[in-house]
């Protein structure tokens, strides 16, 4: 039986992080792969910690391609809205181009919308609020560009990161290994109920919540360096978007600052290509008969 190519693209969140094993990460991907196909499956991850979508388009898609992939999975965005310089256009084209590409080479394509960073960390709301506009506007794009491209796409901003703790690990930004297992899970019940022929379901795996202490030892160590290295590219520009924030709150025209960002939304999608159509798709093309 010939082997299923699976791919994985993305940033921290598809590389595993959140989920360690004595060989280094584990992830959803990972869980997936030997789920994907009822024989044997060719697995590579591709992902990096704190990818942006251009790190995608310029380098995790032309290796995917060399890989010739039955499977591609792309989960990335979350790092853009973190920076600075977030710019949803090019968000949008570097997305709509590396999903292009992995359809035009017959890959099937996986995709999730992802969490709001600020919810997760319980951060003040007038930090939080421009985050999760930023976030909205992220997965909007990703909604409207996985219908375009027919990939199979996963609410996973829905899933219950919220309410049970279990799902995230000490970070509070990345799946557990529960969490990890979930994404895994999700994605495989798509596949099936798709008509794709995949393996067993994902197998079992439980953590327990991190507690308090593990949270403030996380904080201590690891935590530190990564508010500093955000302190020194977010954080000025976000504490702007935050005095803009609080001046409508004032105002009580916060509504406005929604308003435009779905503007800004809805322009970004209209100035990107639209696919073209099948000869199928086409209404004066005929079909042949049986």
């Amino acid at each position: 039986m010939t082997a299923v190519r699976f791919a994985a693209l993305g940033d921290s969140l598809t590389e595993g992080i959140g989920d360690p094993v004595p060989s280094g990460w584990r992830g959803w991907a990972t869980m997936l792969a030997p789920a994907l196909s009822p024989g044997p499956v060719e697995f590579r991850n591709l992902a990096t910690s704190g990818a942006l979508s251009r790190d995608l388009l310029v380098g995790q898609v032309p290796a995917a391609l060399a890989l010739r992939p039955d499977v591609a999975a792309v989960l990335i965005g979350g790092n853009d809205t973190l920076r600075a310089s977030f710019d949803l256009d090019l968000t949008a084209r570097h997305l709509d181009a590396a999903l292009s590409s992995l359809t035009a080479a017959g890959a099937v394509v996986l995709t999730g919308c992802l969490p709001d960073p600020g919810r997760l960390l319980g951060l003040p709301a007038l930090l939080s609020r421009p985050l999760a506009r930023r976030m909205r506007a992220v997965n909007a794009v990703v909604h409207e560009l996985s219908t375009r491209h027919g990939a199979i796409h996963l609410h996973l901003a829905d899933l219950p990161w919220h309410r049970e703790r279990a799902l995230l690990s000490v970070d509070r930004l990345h799946p557990s290994a529960t969490g990890h297992r979930l994404i895994a899970a999700e994605f495989h019940a798509l596949l099936a109920a798709a008509g794709h022929p995949v393996g067993p379901p994902v197998g079992p795996v439980t953590t327990t919540a991190p507690g308090a202490a593990a949270d403030l030892w996380w904080m201590a160590t690891r935590g530190t360096r990564w508010v500093a290295a955000r302190s020194t590219d977010l954080l000025p520009g976000l504490l702007a978007l935050a005095a803009g924030e609080a001046r409508h709150l004032l105002r009580g025209t916060a509504a406005r600052l929604d308003a435009a960002a779905d503007r800004r939304t809805a322009a970004a999608l209209g100035r990107l290509p639209r696919p073209a159509r099948a000869a199928s798709d086409r209404p004066d093309t005929p079909v042949a008969s049986a």
